[in-house]
């Protein structure tokens, strides 16, 4: 019997869960980025503009679902040589009717819109203090308020494991953050999630591109379609994909696809796109099955496990390009609970 560790059923979207637009600092309308989104094969994206939350359903139609969030930063005084560090956190609202936010700081871009959004009139303004008990504070405080709360681009923020080790209760980690990478920021991260998963945090991980758009569509500098999430949901619909988050029923990619992936009499399989490497990554040793030769390429693999040896296990998977799928990483205790053993059909 299987154990699916991506559901069975379902459609795979295509979702940018961070992005900004002319609301905030970037340069594209909510309209333009629906627009090119779609025309490279998006389904999704996460309007998450700088501190201000707005909700833009009104760009959803049968092949696009817009999901409404917004982006806070906790920042110490600058010391003007831009090597101060800082923390950037994203809310997806879980609930397309959500549309008060009770969650901010006195911020420019509230003036910049002065009729698209609602404050809760009973909430207070909060000093967005860098510290890891108030950043602890206010993501714990958006989960319990149905948001999907996302730590972004540690690379780019500076931080060292002696910042995120004490940052807890988020959803997800960014692996990779594209518009940082095309900003010159080795913003891979699968190692960041690596010490936030040893260090107990039990989180998915995405890819996104971060995009403010400006430079041409066509150039190398362009920050969109670079990173992306591959949602697996039973439909298009915006309580269908709230679940999919919820539950870890994605993947994150710069390219390469994750078709398949389950544990069945006592292996994990994987089946995926063209690749030269597929990689077990755990709290331990790693494993890693490779084409026979150069040039070639695998689509599928196997690896033993044991669960009395390792907490966790997620995969990487390889493409010619060096381009790379991240898999969220599958804690043993919970598919044991779950299960009580391997041999579940569903995740």
């Amino acid at each position: 019997m299987r154990k699916y560790l991506l559901p069975a059923q379902g459609e795979f979207y295509k979702a940018n869960l961070h992005c900004h637009t002319n609301i905030s600092d970037g340069k594209w309308t909510p309209e333009e980025v629906k627009e090119h989104y779609k025309y490279q094969g998006y389904s999704i994206v996460a309007f998450t503009d700088h501190d201000v939350f707005i909700t833009h359903n009104d760009l959803r139609d049968d092949t696009f679902l817009p999901l409404n969030g917004y982006e806070l930063e906790f920042c110490p005084p600058q010391d003007g040589h831009r090597r101060t560090k800082l923390c950037h956190v994203c809310f997806v609202s879980l609930d397309e009717n959500k549309s008060v936010q009770k969650i901010f700081y006195k911020s420019k871009f509230f003036e910049k819109n002065p009729d698209a959004y609602v404050l809760d009139k009973d909430s207070d303004y909060i000093d967005p203090e860098y510290s890891p008990n108030v950043i602890s504070d206010i993501i714990k405080r958006g989960v319990e308020e149905g948001f999907f709360v996302t730590y972004n681009h540690p690379t780019w923020s500076l931080e060292t494991l002696d910042e995120y080790r004490n940052y807890h209760g988020m959803n997800a980690m960014e692996i990779v953050n594209y518009g940082c990478v095309v900003d010159g920021y080795d913003d891979h991260n699968g190692k960041v999630y690596d010490e936030m998963l040893r260090g107990g945090e039990k989180i998915y991980c995405i890819a996104a591109d971060d995009n403010h758009n400006y430079a041409p569509i066509d150039s190398p500098g362009c920050d969109s379609f670079g990173a992306f999430t591959m949602i697996k949901a039973e439909k298009l619909t915006y309580s269908s994909i709230s679940k999919a988050l919820l539950n870890g029923d994605f993947y994150a990619s710069e390219g390469p696809e994750i078709k398949d992936l389950y544990i069945e009499d006592g292996r994990v399989y994987i089946a995926t796109s063209d690749a030269v490497r597929i990689a077990m990554i755990t709290d331990g040793k790693c494993k890693t099955k490779a084409a026979e030769k150069k040039g070639d390429t695998i689509t599928f693999a196997s690896f033993s496990f044991y669960p009395e040896k390792m907490d966790y296990m997620r995969f990487v998977v390889y493409d010619k390009k060096n381009k790379c799928a991240y898999s969220n990483a599958f804690f043993f205790s919970k598919i044991l609970s779950n299960e009580g053993n391997f041999d579940g059909t569903t995740n």
